[in-house]
């Protein structure tokens, strides 16, 4: 992004539907740090849809 690659969007796309992978597969699991993984993971990925949407 810093040197406004062609690509830095698809990018930011990409990482935020593997965090949103990472979310589903976390949080099928009852303890508490995997839904504390899920919930983060659900944050990183909101947080790579808006720069991708920059």
């Amino acid at each position: 992004m810093a040197r406004n690659s062609a690509f830095a969007k698809q990018i930011c796309s990409l990482c935020a539907d593997i965090c949103e992978a990472c979310a589903r597969e976390c949080e099928m699991f009852k303890d508490a740090h995997c839904q504390q993984c899920a919930d983060i993971c659900r944050r990183c990925a909101q947080e790579c849809r808006y720069m991708a949407n920059m």
